[in-house]
């Protein structure tokens, strides 16, 4: 970690950041899925729990970023 980052908010904010970008990607196929043509293609991906869980991950480590930022 020390090699990519100075400080330990870089490395919580660029995680966050991959977290909530996948969290956004599994909230549009979730979309995706439920506006399909072909109502018996279902698939087997759970997207709802997949942003729940990106989602989740991304605000806490955000807000630790933020925390180690603003405290310097």
């Amino acid at each position: 970690m020390d090699i990519w980052f100075v400080h330990e908010w870089e490395f919580h904010a660029a995680i966050g950041a991959i977290a909530l970008i996948v969290a956004l990607a599994a909230s549009w196929a979730e979309r995706r899925r439920l506006r399909r043509t072909n109502l018996d293609a279902v698939g087997f991906m759970p997207w709802t729990t997949v942003y729940l869980i990106a989602f989740l991950a991304a605000i806490v480590l955000l807000g630790l970023a933020m925390r180690e930022w603003f405290a310097g």
